[in-house]
C-alpha cells in the first residue's frame, strides 16, 4: 500500500501534535513502543473523510511555481493509544513539507497526533529536560494529554526522532543518550553479597551501600514498668507518652504498661535477630564522572508488554541501575554542559556493562527509563 502524503497544508494538523521520525522506522516499531506504554493500543481501520472536508485544493508557492496540494490529510491506519487518543499514520513527508512545519531535515515519515487538549497550570520554574515546559508556556498538559505526550517524547527519543507541539509550534528533539539508566526485571532476588559479587565482575570498585550509623535499640529501661508502675519516655514539647496513649483511648495505666513492654520486648527482638532485607544498594564510584547505584526491590507494576509473562503474575524484582551526576540537577537540563555529557558519555558504557551481567545472572527483562524493553545483544 502507497503511503499517503502528509498535507503541511492543512490549517487544522498545525494544532495537533506530530510525531517525526528518520528513515528506517517500521509502524511496527512504533506500535510496539504505544503497547509498551498503554495495554490496549490497538490498529484500526482508515475512516474515509467526511464529504464537506474531501479535496480540498489549495494553492502552495513552490520553487519553481504554483500548484495545488489537497488541503487535508488522507485517510491512515490508526493506532488507538487511550480512550480519547489515535495516532495516525505514517505519512511521508518531502523536503518542502518538513521546511513548511519546521521538522528536523532528516524527517521520512510523520504520524499525527489526535487527542483531547487538556491544559493545567503554567510550567513551574525549573529543570526542563524534554522541553515540555517551553513548548507548553501556558499550561502543561494534564490526565490523558500529558500521558500521549509524554510517550511521543519518549518514543522520539528511542527512535531518534523528533516532536512537534500543536499549538506552540515547538520542535523537541531528545537527546537518544540523555537516558542512560537500566533496570533489569527478573524473577529472583539476589541476596546483597551476590549482587555484590555480580557487579564487581564488571567494575571492581563497588561496594554495598551501608549505613554510617547503627541503631542499639531504645535507651535503658524505656517502657519497662517498676514496682507496677510504668515507666515513660522523656517528655517532649510539654506532652509525654502517658498523654499520647491517653488521647488514643488508653486509660488503664496497667494496659499502657503492657504495651510498652510489649514495645520495647518487640525492639529487643528486631536487634538480636533483624529481619532480611526486603531492599538494598550496590555503589561505584566514579569520582568526576559520579556515581552508579544498583536499587533492588520488588516491584508489583510491570510494563504492560511483561504483564502476560508467568513469571511476571505476582510482580518482579527490579534491579535499577542508576547514574548520577557530581551536579544532579544536570539531569533535568534540555542542554546540559559539555563536561555533564563527557561524564554521561564514560558513565553509559559502565552502566550498560552492569546491567548486561545482571540480566546474564538472573535472566528476565531489561528496560530502559521509559519502561520500553531492550535487548541485551543491543547493550
Amino acid at each position: 500500500m502507497t503511503t499517503p502524503r502528509l498535507a503541511a497544508a492543512d490549517p487544522q494538523l498545525r494544532q495537533r501534535h506530530l510525531l517525526a521520525l528518520p528513515e528506517g522506522i517500521e509502524s511496527d516499531e512504533v506500535e510496539t513502543l504505544a503497547l509498551s506504554r498503554f495495554g490496549s493500543a490497538r490498529w484500526e481501520e482508515a475512516e474515509e473523510e467526511a464529504p464537506q472536508t474531501r479535496g480540498i485544493m489549495r494553492p502552495v508557492t513552490a520553487a519553481l511555481g504554483i500548484r495545488s496540494v489537497n488541503a487535508t490529510t488522507p485517510p491512515a491506519p490508526a493506532l488507538r493509544l487511550a480512550r480519547l487518543s489515535r495516532l495516525r499514520g505514517p505519512y511521508r513527508v518531502e523536503a518542502e513539507d518538513c521546511v513548511s512545519l519546521g521538522l528536523p531535515p532528516g524527517t521520512v515519515t510523520v504520524y499525527d497526533l489526535d487527542c483531547p487538549k487538556e491544559r493545567g497550570r503554567p510550567p513551574y520554574p525549573g529543570g526542563d529536560r524534554d522541553g515540555l515546559k517551553r513548548a507548553f508556556p501556558d499550561g502543561m498538559p494534564v490526565r490523558e494529554e500529558e500521558r500521549v505526550v509524554q510517550w511521543l517524547v519518549a518514543a522520539a527519543r528511542r527512535l531518534g526522532g523528533a516532536v512537534r507541539i500543536g499549538g506552540s509550534g515547538a520542535i523537541l528533539t531528545p537527546d537518544i543518550d540523555a537516558a542512560i539508566d537500566l533496570t533489569v526485571m527478573a524473577d529472583r532476588w539476589l541476596e546483597p553479597a551476590e549482587a555484590l559479587a555480580v557487579v564487581q565482575s564488571v567494575v571492581s570498585r563497588a561496594r554495598l551501600s551501608e549505613p554510617t550509623q547503627s541503631w542499639s535499640g531504645p535507651m535503658p529501661g524505656a517502657g519497662r514498668a517498676s514496682e507496677g508502675v510504668p515507666s515513660f519516655l522523656p517528655e517532649a514539647g510539654g506532652r509525654g507518652l502517658r498523654a499520647a496513649l491517653e488521647r488514643h483511648g488508653v486509660q488503664d495505666e496497667a494496659e499502657r504498661a503492657r504495651l510498652l513492654a510489649e514495645a520495647a520486648a518487640f525492639d529487643e527482638l528486631m536487634i538480636a535477630d533483624p529481619p532480611r532485607a526486603e531492599s538494598y544498594g550496590v555503589l561505584v564510584d566514579l569520582a568526576v564522572d559520579g556515581m552508579i547505584s544498583v536499587e533492588a526491590c520488588f516491584e508489583a507494576e510491570v510494563p504492560p508488554l511483561m504483564r502476560t509473562l508467568p513469571w511476571t503474575a505476582n510482580g518482579v524484582v527490579a534491579y535499577r541501575v542508576h547514574w548520577e551526576p557530581l551536579l544532579v540537577e544536570e539531569l533535568e537540563a534540555e542542554k546540559p554542559s559539555f563536561e555533564h555529557r563527557v561524564a554521561r558519555g564514560r558513565a553509559a558504557p559502565q552502566v550498560q556493562a552492569v546491567a548486561r551481567a545482571l540480566h546474564a545472572a538472573l535472566g528476565g527483562e531489561i528496560a530502559d527509563e521509559a519502561d520500553f524493553l531492550v535487548d541485551p545483544a543491543d547493550l
